[in-house]
């Protein structure tokens, strides 16, 4: 999304304030993404060697790059979005919309049969400023994310996906309390302290 001059100085200043940024870039990580997922997983234990993870809004690769390096070469990462993405080694990328019917079809397509133990979603919706319009569109993302995992995993899978704090957020949790057996709210240290964005992680997939 294209930014004005005052957003984009501001982006900038806070850019060269962020901790993460300058560790990202020192650490190799695409970018400082990567941390979020770091944390939640040393948490959590999400990735494994030998997991399958799709990664729903991959670029610029932060995540993909975290979760291929726990997987190893007997796991795999499928990764989609409408961007551009530097290849990562051991991460099938598929340049896509993912809520379009085309990306959804190649996603499926590059899943095949596989068991899928992790769906994970870092989509966000391109910020116009408007909370009237930003908060739906957020919800929107997290429920489409919700949606297709409930299609490709397995039983006792997990999706970690983002949403905005706000209205909508009552009724997607609901949702995943009845696809799912435990429900959680993260706020990893990485992601930034004024930021309404929080991460729902929900574990223990069953049919219903």
């Amino acid at each position: 999304m294209a930014r004005g001059k005052g957003s984009s100085h501001r982006w900038r200043e806070r850019q060269a304030r962020d901790p993460y940024v300058d560790r990202a870039a020192r650490e190799g990580w695409r970018s400082r993404a990567a941390f979020k997922l770091i944390e939640i997983d040393r948490s959590e234990r999400l990735l494994w060697r030998g997991a399958v993870v799709v990664d729903l809004g991959a670029a610029p690769g932060g995540w993909s790059q975290v979760a291929a390096r726990k997987l190893g070469l007997q796991g795999r990462v499928v990764a989609i979005d409408c961007l551009p993405m530097s290849p990562i080694e051991g991460v099938d990328f598929i340049e896509a919309d993912f809520l379009s019917d085309a990306g959804l079809e190649a996603l499926r397509e590059r899943v095949g049969d596989r068991a899928v133990d992790l769906v994970m979603s870092d989509l966000a919706p391109n910020i116009s400023g408007n909370r009237a319009v930003d908060q739906p569109r957020s919800i929107g993302l997290a429920e489409a994310a919700a949606l297709f995992a409930a299609e490709v995993l397995k039983p006792g899978g997990a999706l970690l996906t983002k949403l905005f704090q706000g209205e909508g957020q009552t009724g997607l949790e609901l949702e995943l309390k009845r696809r799912f057996a435990r429900l959680k709210r993260l706020k990893p240290k990485a992601s930034r302290p004024e930021s309404r964005e929080i991460y729902l992680l929900a574990r223990n997939f069953r049919m219903v």
